[in-house]
């Protein structure tokens, strides 16, 4: 049997097919972690290690899905967020780094704020909610989706951290979740759908391929559809001081920024990645 490194470096090697070279190998890492239950750390100190058989004989499938462009996430069924191992599939986005940064930004923001009620907006596989949940304890955290499919593995992660966040399915396009009472939240956010229609040509395979067309896309003559729906919920939801916080397409940050003051809010920031793009979205209803 081979030894831990030399899967790892031979499943990267075949993943260079495909991927460039830093990612092939953060790929192969993932993997081989995963089914050794190791942290890379631990893969490092026991490299010399052979690997067993059993778990040899689930490589070639693997690395068979992961050639054909499938997110290495949907084909270990599991992502990593804040601290977090969640579930996910097709069903559900593949949270991202971005994202982490928003909950961040929440967490500085209100971990002084006491009896919080937060409401995340397409919430897919809940690593929003379950995340703020766990680093703020608010009162009540309410995640909502159009899809049944997304909730029910949302419901899953919830499960398996023993966590309260209660899971509303509804099209907020429409429908406006009874469940929600106005006046009573102090934190909406949302990673709403922000691709437009016209990109789709600059996505790679292992996005437009697999993950949900629903929670990605926003047709091109309106690409502000969920954030102007989302503030016009938020004006009736939050309580006064509350918080509006929204990850972004950057080449929308300054009309999100005025459509959000024409909608009332105040203390309209834009909020920058690591990257030192226009990310994230915050604003205050001051009621």
């Amino acid at each position: 049997m081979p030894t831990i490194r030399q899967l790892t470096t031979e499943l990267a090697a075949a993943l260079l097919a495909i991927y460039p070279a830093p990612e092939a190998d953060s790929m192969a890492g993932l993997v081989v972690d995963h089914l050794l239950h190791l942290s890379p750390l631990q893969r490092r100190m026991r490299a010399a290690e052979e690997v067993p058989a059993e778990v040899m004989a689930q490589v070639p499938p693997i690395q068979a899905r992961l050639l054909r462009h499938e997110p290495v996430q949907y084909v270990l069924g599991v992502a990593y967020f804040a601290g977090l191992e969640l579930e996910v599939t097709p069903a559900t986005l593949i949270p991202r780094p971005e994202t982490e940064e928003l909950v961040a930004l929440i967490v500085a923001e209100q971990q002084a704020t006491a009896d919080l009620t937060i409401v995340d907006i397409g919430t897919g596989s809940g690593c929003i909610p379950l995340a703020l949940q766990q680093a703020l304890r608010p009162k009540r955290a309410v995640g909502v989706d159009i899809s049944e499919a997304a909730l029910a593995v949302a419901r899953r992660n919830a499960a398996r951290y023993q966590s309260p966040v209660e899971f509303v399915q509804a099209d907020i396009l429409t429908q406006e979740p009874a469940e929600i009472v106005a006046g009573s939240v102090a934190v909406l956010v949302s990673n709403p759908p922000y691709v437009l229609e016209n990109e789709r040509p600059l996505m790679r395979r292992n996005v437009l391929d697999f993950e949900p067309a629903t929670a990605l896309f926003v047709p091109d003559h309106d690409p502000l559809l969920f954030y102007r729906r989302i503030g016009e919920l938020g004006r009736r939801w939050l309580q006064p001081g509350g918080g509006l916080y929204f990850e972004i397409n950057e080449q929308y940050a300054a009309e999100l920024v005025a459509l959000l003051q024409s909608q009332g809010y105040t203390t309209v920031e834009p909020r920058q990645d690591i990257f030192g793009k226009d990310r994230l979205v915050r604003a205050t209803w001051a009621g």
